[in-house]
């Protein structure tokens, strides 16, 4: 087989007809729902503390600033904008995430994040539904709880295991050595990415909802039963995870305290600590409206809609050609 020059994109032009469409799409469906569209900064002043995402710095000198990230997501600043009264809202943005290469992944991709005021996440969901099964034009998705599917597919209770037993069972794929810094969490992780996820969406899609109250990140939690769950919400098609959303939370000293909660897992993980966004908190203090917001990978969606098996399909120039 010829090598594709390097010099020539990796998306044929009916592919990248397609995105042209899903993206006149999806402004469709959000000025029918009269969702204003925003733009916020791609680089910014903070990064994430988030001990699963790691951002990509940036070398910039600017008046009082000397450095800056390239953003994983606009989550900060649209909450901002909320904060502010500006409604429900909604942006494509460009997003950047470190060391994420792979059939799915590409360092820097298109992401769809939307937020709307007074919807809790059940309401959320059928709006992803919504805007999903159109473009796709696909089966409703599901619903089925973390615990079940991690039940199903691994065969233990992912809110009971005890820590010996969940890392015993991680040992198929890491070293204990490897796996005591990971975290109980870090091992839930490695289950899912390799045992739950492969099987989820492949008869009709699929959302999974009521995550460990420890996986909330950004989520209202509450109780069930005797165990605390988040009222967060990923969607899978196919195998593939499409989605992540919550019922946000809008408690400035309890998110404080996750941040700091976040900066001790880095810690004990051989990660830097990472500064808190005070503008954020800042913002979540003056009052973030009740509302929901999900992050949506767009190019993961291109690749349903138009069969690819690998992200490159869907790209102009992934990162090898950038």
């Amino acid at each position: 087989m010829t090598e594709i020059p390097v010099w020539q994109p990796t998306a044929s032009r009916d592919v990248l007809k397609s995105r042209a469409q899903q993206l006149a799409y999806v402004r469709g469906f959000f000025d029918a729902r009269n969702v204003l569209e925003v733009e916020t900064p791609v680089l910014g002043r903070f990064g994430v503390t988030d001990v699963n995402l790691d951002g990509i710095p940036a070398q910039v000198s600017a008046g009082c600033l000397n450095g800056g990230w390239l953003q994983t997501s606009p989550e900060y600043h649209m909450k901002r904008l909320l904060a502010a009264e500006i409604g429900s809202i909604y942006q494509v943005a460009r997003v950047f995430r470190n060391g994420e290469r792979g059939r799915r992944h590409n360092p820097e991709f298109s992401m769809l994040e939307w937020y709307r005021v007074g919807l809790d996440d059940q309401a959320l969901m059928a709006e992803v539904s919504d805007l999903v099964c159109g473009w796709l034009d696909c089966e409703r998705p599901e619903q089925l709880h973390y615990r079940q599917a991690v039940i199903a597919s691994a065969g233990f209770d992912p809110m009971t295991v005890s820590d010996y037993n969940l890392r015993q069972y991680c040992e198929q794929w890491l070293e204990p050595e490897q796996l005591a810094g990971l975290g109980r969490d870090g091992c839930l992780d490695l289950v899912m990415s390799f045992v739950v996820e492969p099987g989820l969406g492949l008869d009709r899609p699929v959302f999974i909802t009521r995550y460990p109250a420890s996986q909330a990140a950004l989520a209202k939690v509450s109780l069930e039963g005797d165990h605390p769950v988040a009222h967060r919400f990923e969607l899978y098609i196919g195998g593939l995870e499409i989605c992540n959303g919550y019922w946000e939370l809008t408690d400035a000293a309890e998110q404080r305290q996750r941040f700091a909660a976040d900066n001790g897992q880095r810690r004990a993980t051989g990660k830097p600590e990472m500064a808190l966004d005070e503008a954020f908190i800042g913002a979540l203090e003056a009052g973030l409206p009740d509302c929901s917001g999900v992050a949506l990978g767009l190019d993961r969606l291109l690749m349903l809609k138009v069969g690819a098996k690998s992200i490159e399909e869907v790209l102009a120039f992934p990162i090898e050609r950038a």
